[in-house]
Order: C-alpha cells, then structure tokens, then sequence
C-alpha cells in the first residue's frame, strides 16, 4: 500500500524531470517542451522508507518515456550519479529523488514484481483520519516464467545506462525499456502496462535469473 498526501512538491516532479531528462543519452524529444505526465504504478517498500513509482511521460510531441523514482528521505549512499534532485514535501520535508535504476530498494521491487507477480501498490490519500481509496492511472501484469516467491536478490552490482537500461544484481537481470514500444524476449519474464490510450500490453521491463 502507497499512503500518499494532498501536499505540494517544489520544485514538482514534473520540473525535476524538465532539467534531468534532456541530459540522458536515450531520452528523445524537443529541447525545452513541457513535461507531462502520461500514467504511472508504484511499488511498496517492505520496509516502507523508500517511495517507488514509475511515471510514463512525454515531452511535447515526443515518445512516451519510462522513468522509475525512489523517493528518500536522506541521501542514498554511494547514490549521488543517481540523484536527479531534490524537492520540498509540504508534509514530509525534504526528499532526494533518484533514478531508480541505481536504487537496490527498486532492484528488489520490480524483481518481486515481474517474477513473483507482487503487482502495483494500492495507492490511498489520508483525508482527516480517513483513508480514500485512488484508481490506478494504468494497469500492469506479468507474461512468460515465473517463480513461486520472490527473489532475493542480493547486491547491486552494475547498472547499464542506455534504452533499455540493465539492471545486474547477484541473482536477477533487469530490463528496463525507457521509450516503450512493442518487443519480446523469449525465455524472460515480463512486466506489461496499459493506460489510456494504450489498450494493447507494452513491455515495462523483463527479468531473468541469473
């Protein structure tokens, strides 16, 4: 379960990313457009420290971009290559946001995710003492090789920067697609989303055991 809050985030997600996005050597789209938000899932934090979300976006006309965060509320150590920046929570404070490609905490989500079918975080606003319930901006689900629980999957060992980004852990290999499209990898299980707009499953990111 993700407990989110009705604050406000400055500078916002969405401007963190205006700034960091145009500097990724796979990031594709017009210098200087907008960023908006397409859908997004997030994943829980057994521990329940760290937030994860993905956001899908666009800038201007461009493709849409996966982009996976972990949000922290101290600095992630050895993490600074990974920080696109920092923001202020009108309830929580100040927050770090990563790429969280680089996160071990995200690692070990999206492992438990597309092998073990963890799903997307239910995702709940307090109002007043009250918890209410928000829909999901997209659906997601797994195809292909599973295993009964999820992995452990040990220490973060490398991440390859590029489209799609490799995740290498101990025990598990993931793949994260940054513009999503239509592809397969036979032998690998896979995460697939849909939103508006997308009524046909596109891969979000593929694992294997190592």
């Amino acid at each position: 379960m993700a407990l989110l809050h009705r604050a406000e985030l400055r500078p916002s997600k969405l401007d963190l990313l205006a700034t960091w996005l145009p500097g990724r050597d796979w990031f594709h789209g017009p210098a200087g457009g907008d960023v908006t938000r397409v859908a997004a899932y997030r994943f829980d934090d057994p521990a329940g420290a760290v937030g994860i979300e993905t956001m899908l976006v666009r800038v201007g006309d461009g493709p849409v971009h996966q982009v996976p965060l972990t949000y922290r509320d101290a600095p992630l150590d050895g993490g600074g290559d990974r920080l696109i920046g920092t923001t202020h929570h009108s309830v929580l404070g100040r927050r770090w946001v990563y790429d969280a490609c680089g996160d071990p905490v995200y690692s070990a989500a999206l492992a438990s995710a597309v092998l073990a079918g963890a799903g997307q975080a239910e995702e709940f606003f307090e109002v007043d003492g009250v918890r209410e319930r928000r829909a999901p901006s997209m659906g997601i689900a797994i195809t292909g090789p599973a295993v009964a629980a999820p992995p452990a999957v040990g220490a973060l060992r490398g991440v390859v920067d590029a489209d799609p980004t490799v995740i290498v852990t101990d025990a598990v290999e993931l793949v994260v697609p940054r513009r999503l499209v239509a592809s397969d990898r036979p032998g690998a299980a896979t995460l697939t989303g849909t939103w508006d707009g997308q009524p046909d499953p596109l891969p979000l990111a593929y694992a294997t055991l190592r």
